[in-house]
């Protein structure tokens, strides 16, 4: 079953000249247009930038035809499964500091999709809670770990 995010995804990266196929796959937590290309880096960008702000206009897009539609993640060459793998062991390896020492550790800011990844893989711990905090002069937020009480 085959969404209209594939076809606005394609449409979007033809405008912006990259040559590539786009894959669909479900997952539970929405959907996952996987894009195959020689032009991974230039589509990545620095930090993943421009792959974020590719998945932004695609969701935005996605979302003035159909308000109910999944949300759409973008994975090139592997990037964001990578990406997502360290972000995880990063959070959980603070949430060890803040277990052996009792004390607050912030994170680095971070955009929404990547806070979102740490706040559900730290939800089901019984001795971490999360919060994130806005930081002054970015549109980022920080993610504070503290233990709970």
């Amino acid at each position: 079953m085959s969404t209209p995010a594939k076809p606005i995804l394609e449409k979007l990266l033809e405008l912006l000249g990259f040559q590539a196929t786009v894959e669909e796959h479900q997952l539970e937590e929405g959907i996952l247009l996987e894009i195959k290309t020689d032009d991974s880096g230039r589509l990545i960008g620095r930090q993943g930038q421009t792959l974020s702000d590719l998945q932004y206009l695609t969701n935005r897009l996605l979302y003035q035809q159909d308000p109910n539609a999944q949300k759409v993640t973008l994975d090139v060459a592997g990037y964001r499964a990578q990406a997502r793998e360290a972000l995880i062991k990063k959070a959980r390896e603070a949430a060890e500091k803040v277990r052996r020492w009792g004390e607050v550790v912030e994170l680095e800011p971070m955009n929404a999709f990547d806070r979102r990844i740490v706040h559900q893989a730290l939800k089901d711990d019984p001795d971490i809670e999360t919060r994130s905090v806005e930081v002054e002069g970015t549109d980022k937020k920080a993610i504070l770990l503290r233990p709970k009480h």
